[in-house]
């Protein structure tokens, strides 16, 4: 079952994310804080903008989740306003250093304290971006892509133009996927791909 998003599902949106954050793998042994993850990757989504924010259940619980915006540029200065800040306060910049011991805490520090800026000129036709997330239960199964198109549909109705996603080059079942769902590969970094969609077809 595809539904829209409600509070109550946050908490099960962070279990997925940090289930799946290892390029679609249990990313649990990774982290000494559970929620990190999910406070970049997952929480402030539908926080700003609930509508556009789906979640997948099945008879164990919530399996999967996409979220997005709309606009990137007016989502990225939301964040800076509204939700780095308490994070900041919470996971001071010093956490942010590598302990050495393989834990991935510090990054996610290193991004809250030092976000990445999407580049201007992939906003102007690709202004939305998106991050969706599926236990290996519920993959195979078609569930992704009746979330990724509930997403789509909904993007379309409000006259979005494009949309863009990041996928890890550890993840190429990802990567094929997007593909089948008509993305494009706009551009190729040593940490994955960005893709692309243009929505106005």
């Amino acid at each position: 079952m595809i539904r829209p998003f409600e509070p109550f599902d946050l908490a099960g949106m962070y279990r997925v994310c940090l289930e799946t954050g290892d390029s679609g793998r249990d990313a649990t042994p990774l982290y000494r804080d559970p929620e990190l993850l999910g406070h970049v990757y997952a929480g402030p989504y539908p926080i700003a903008d609930p509508g556009l924010t789906w979640v997948a259940y099945d008879d164990q619980g919530l399996l999967g989740y996409v979220v997005a915006t709309a606009d990137t540029a007016a989502f990225e200065q939301w964040l800076e306003e509204a939700w780095w800040p308490g994070l900041r306060a919470r996971y001071p910049r010093r956490l942010a250093a590598d302990p050495g011991d393989g834990t991935q805490d510090w990054r996610r520090v290193a991004h809250l304290h030092d976000p990445p800026r999407t580049p201007a000129d992939m906003l102007h036709a690709h202004p939305a971006h998106l991050h969706i997330d599926l236990l290996p239960r519920g993959q195979g199964a078609g569930q992704g892509r009746r979330l990724m198109m509930t997403l789509i549909e909904a993007l379309r109705a409000r006259g979005v133009p494009g949309l863009h996603l990041g996928v890890g080059s550890g993840n190429p079942r990802a990567f094929a996927f997007y593909l089948a769902m008509g993305f494009q590969e706009a551009r190729r970094a040593p940490w994955g791909s960005t893709m692309t969609m243009d929505l106005r077809g």
